[in-house]
């Protein structure tokens, strides 16, 4: 009996944490876009890697047009 008096608030507790956590996720547009979620993890790499790239070659340029006015 006298375990009770220790659950029963430790459940209460973790209930209120579990509200709180599905609240939170559900504010913070975590169950949006479910289904092409694995998808933009990709898409979002590629579009890193192509501006990265873009960057190097304009980079490239700019230091070969800027050693041939030397």
């Amino acid at each position: 009996m006298d375990s009770m008096y220790l659950l029963i608030p430790l459940s209460l507790m973790l209930f209120v944490v579990a509200i709180w956590a599905i609240w939170y996720a559900v504010k913070s547009n975590q169950f949006e876009d479910l289904d092409n979620a694995p998808d933009q993890i990709i898409l979002d790499d590629r579009q890193t890697r192509r501006e990265q790239l873009k960057n190097q070659s304009t980079h490239q340029t700019n230091n070969q047009s800027n050693t041939r006015h030397l």
